[in-house]
């Protein structure tokens, strides 16, 4: 269906491809993955024809249609979310501009004369628009942009007035409401709250046609591909299975490479000993002759290329008091809004919370009362004896000076440190090389993220209270967080869509439902056993 034909690519002085091929078939799914800046969107790009190949080429079936979503939406406004949404479904949108037309023409009087050439057009575009589903259209748009945790209200709302994360999801409602033949998505799940994401995966299940799709959620690309390409090194690799399998299987081959590579090093090692030895004897000469053309002529093996993991030990931190948070008869409301009435809620030593609940259940607003960055109404919040708090939200990174290096960032926060271990800090959260030269303004929301994070567990606080951390960052250093994570032993409170971050470092759930307020033992595993649902708001 889309075939890439030993196609190379070449950005400014970076080979991002060399004489790759791969292809997306018919009702594949499939996850694209490779270290950032590998050429992911390049490749997409190429797909959709906004970029060519400097050689080979991309081939696409014919009359196959391509429905592509990104993180750049460009400018919605002016017209409804569901509008918005409609519009995007292909040709069925284009006639039903012409069905309002003609609709509006039928009711003008100065068009009378030409009214039966008129009714006879819109019999023609009315039976076509009825053959492309038309009629069904806004109930099946109202479908999706619920399932993007849309109300009705903000269905009604000028897309215009929304934030950016909520015209992604109407850019994305686009997409799904056309069912293209082969649909591209670039970070689809970066923008959504979990209901939201556990929806999209039992749609995008249910597609029929082709997926490429590239996400930093690896619950969400096991559940769904099939398959996964690998960029890496200017080649792509097809792997047939989801990404736990790709992970072991690549592993595997790494293994199987090193052994190859390690067993002919001694072979060399072996053969070269032995030319050395007798290449000055004239009894062995056409022994040593022979080796020497045999060693010319062997294909070398290369080691596998490393890909770079950095890991983040936590420096030990003070230990803090039994008690770390306490939240006596806290009430809280936005304007006429309640959020909390009353709420009782103890955070001990060690304990880690993540915390859960549809959107405006007040999650944020919970993290922002501990934190101190709201007071409550009604009631106190009382943070503990020897309690070092270290607080992550997404207004954190907008505190950033744009002015500064991401290496003068460090040094403003840690004016004590020495240059080593500060850059050996900059390298665990992905700054290497001349990266931490770069200004804060022009970094991306992940790099901002990571820098923010670097900052605050350099010296670190013995309670975290995290509001979705892991939202910009890639999947290799969504790891190493989950590995430093684990092993740190203060007390957490957290708010995360990731499924496998909530799986690996809860051990108490704190749900927050309209009828009240439910506290769980266990971790986010043991909620979901017990519940029976991986969100609260979806239930069976």
């Amino acid at each position: 269906m889309i075939r890439f034909e030993n196609i190379s690519k070449q950005n400014s002085h970076r080979i991002l491809f060399f004489e790759a091929s791969a292809a997306l078939n018919r009702g594949e799914k499939v996850g694209l993955v490779g270290p950032n800046g590998a050429g992911k969107t390049t490749l997409f790009r190429m797909i959709t024809g906004d970029e060519l190949p400097d050689m080979g080429q991309v081939a696409i079936e014919k009359q196959v249609s391509i429905g592509y979503f990104n993180q750049d939406v460009g400018e919605m406004s002016g017209r409804s979310a569901v509008a918005e949404v409609m519009d995007g479904a292909g040709p069925v949108s284009t006639v039903a501009a012409e069905l309002a037309s003609l609709e509006a023409a039928m009711c003008d009087p100065d068009r009378a004369e030409d009214m039966d050439a008129i009714i006879e057009r819109y019999g023609e575009v009315q039976a076509r628009f009825e053959e492309l589903g038309g009629y069904e259209l806004e109930g099946r748009a109202r479908e999706v942009l619920a399932g993007l945790s849309f109300s009705q209200e903000m269905m009604e709302t000028d897309v215009g007035a929304l934030s950016g994360g909520w015209k992604m999801r109407v850019a994305l409602g686009r997409i799904l409401l056309m069912r293209p033949d082969a649909m591209l998505l670039d970070e689809p799940s970066n923008h959504l709250d979990l209901e939201s994401l556990i929806w999209l995966e039992e749609f995008l299940k249910g597609y029929e046609g082709a997926l490429l799709m590239t996400s930093h959620d690896r619950e969400f690309l096991n559940r769904i591909v099939t398959k996964i390409v690998e960029i890496d090194g200017g080649s792509l690799t097809s792997y047939s299975g989801d990404y736990a399998f790709y992970e072991r299987q690549r592993a595997l081959n790494e293994k199987q490479q090193q052994a190859q590579f390690e067993r002919q090093q001694a072979m060399l090692a072996k053969e070269l000993k032995f030319i050395e030895r007798f290449k000055a004897r004239a009894s062995h000469a056409a022994q040593v002759q022979s080796r020497v053309k045999k060693l010319d002529k062997i294909e070398r093996f290369e080691p596998p290329k490393r890909r770079q993991t950095v890991t983040f030990d936590f420096p030990p931190a003070p230990r803090s008091g039994e008690d770390v948070a306490v939240l006596k008869n806290v009430h809280k409301g936005y304007g006429g809004r309640s959020i909390y009435q009353g709420l009782d809620f103890t955070i001990r030593r060690k304990e880690r919370w993540c915390v859960m609940g549809v959107n405006g259940a007040g999650k944020s607003t919970l993290l922002k009362l501990v934190a101190g960055a709201t007071e409550p109404n009604i009631g106190t919040v009382a943070v503990g004896a020897s309690v070092k708090m270290g607080y992550f939200s997404q207004h954190a990174m907008e505190l950033l000076d744009g002015d500064r290096t991401v290496f003068e960032s460090l040094e403003d926060s840690f004016p004590q440190a020495n240059q080593g271990s500060l850059r050996a800090l900059a390298g665990c959260f992905g700054f290497s090389g001349d990266d931490v030269e770069k200004k804060c303004r022009v970094l991306s929301g992940g790099e901002k993220a990571r820098l923010v994070m670097a900052i605050m567990l350099f010296n670190p606080p013995n309670f975290l209270v995290l509001d979705e951390p892991t939202n910009h960052l890639d999947l290799d250093t969504k790891q190493m967080l989950i590995t430093a994570l684990a092993s740190y032993e203060g007390t957490m409170l957290f708010v995360s869509h990731d499924r496998h971050f909530l799986a690996a470092l809860s051990n108490r759930v704190l749900e927050l439902m309209p009828e009240g307020i439910h506290q769980y033992s266990g971790g986010y595993t043991e909620y979901v056993a017990r519940t029976g649902h991986e969100a609260p708001g979806l239930h069976g």
